[in-house]
């Protein structure tokens, strides 16, 4: 089934502990489309970028079978870009330099073949662009499935919320997902969060993996645990990637087939961090993803 990604086509610049890259590719709708692409070939991208943005980048994405009809291409502009420093235990990080350039008017408009698609990926954009690609929609999705973060509750929570009753899936980390709710439990925060609109609820949890709630089931799912973590940036956008291609390409949203989504999207996301931008996800081959998926499930394989 057809899966449209929207959100940032960007360059970032990174360093941790062991590394550091000036400018790479990024944002979070390439990671999601580029990990979304080892499940479905019909993805369909809205994003904005400048021109300098690489042309066989987007070469690069056409031949994964990404639809690159709804990358807009402001050739006199800037692509988006960030600068962050990971701290020493890898899991904060400090924002250097936003430079929003021609994000900073980004009007998404949906080329026509897009309109009907049945699954639908909003990555984190203001909620008025959130809100935005819905309403272009021709028809009811089997699912729309929300990523934002805190800054928008911050500054937008009213509005945020009119785009989360539109939504049937919510994914968010747990700091924000008890800023939305106010609750600090996070099965309490969960509760809130159903009433808000959406049936499903990812609440990731970075290296301690992710919990998914749907009605009153709990499915968790582990991180594998990995010897070398070279950049935790994109992973929450591959595991969206790894998740929503995986319901793209099985077109099941039993509680059970999600289970097996968030596990796909929790592979997909451990293969991130092993390299800067999406070095490794480049390298992989089905295999290695249909491997890494089995080592996740005998994480939490046992016997009563």
């Amino acid at each position: 089934m057809s899966l449209v990604v929207v959100g940032t086509v960007a360059f970032d610049g990174v360093e941790t502990p062991f590394a550091k890259r000036d400018k790479i590719t990024g944002g979070a709708a390439y990671y999601t489309s580029w990990a979304a692409s080892f499940f479905t070939d019909t993805i369909r991208l809205v994003s904005i970028v400048g021109g300098d943005y690489p042309q066989e980048e987007i070469d690069a994405m056409k031949e994964r079978g990404i639809d690159t009809s709804g990358l807009e291409i402001k050739e006199d502009g800037l692509t988006f870009f960030w600068a962050g420093k990971y701290l020493d235990n890898m899991n904060e990080r400090e924002t250097l330099v936003t430079d929003l350039n021609v994000l900073d008017d980004f009007n998404p408009v949906l080329p026509d073949h897009y309109k009907d698609s049945q699954y639908i990926m909003l990555g984190n954009l203001t909620p008025d662009i959130q809100m935005q690609v819905i309403d272009q929609l021709t028809t009811d999705p089997k699912l729309i499935a929300l990523d934002t973060m805190n800054f928008w509750m911050d500054i937008a929570m009213d509005r945020l919320k009119e785009v989360i009753a539109k939504v049937d899936l919510l994914t968010i980390n747990d700091e924000e997902a008890r800023q939305l709710s106010g609750e600090y439990s996070l099965v309490k925060a969960a509760e809130v969060i159903h009433k808000m609109g959406p049936k499903y609820l990812v609440i990731k949890k970075g290296e301690h993996g992710a919990l998914l709630f749907h009605e009153n089931k709990i499915f968790f799912a582990p991180a594998v645990p990995l010897a070398n973590v070279a950049d935790p940036t994109g992973a929450g956008d591959s595991f969206a990637g790894g998740m929503m291609g995986y319901l793209a390409k099985t077109d099941d949203l039993s509680f059970e087939n999600m289970k097996r989504a968030i596990i796909f999207g929790s592979a997909m996301a451990s293969f991130c961090v092993e390299d800067f931008s999406i070095g490794k996800i480049k390298q992989l081959s089905d295999e290695d993803v249909t491997v890494r998926a089995t080592i996740f499930k005998d994480l939490v394989d046992f016997n009563l």
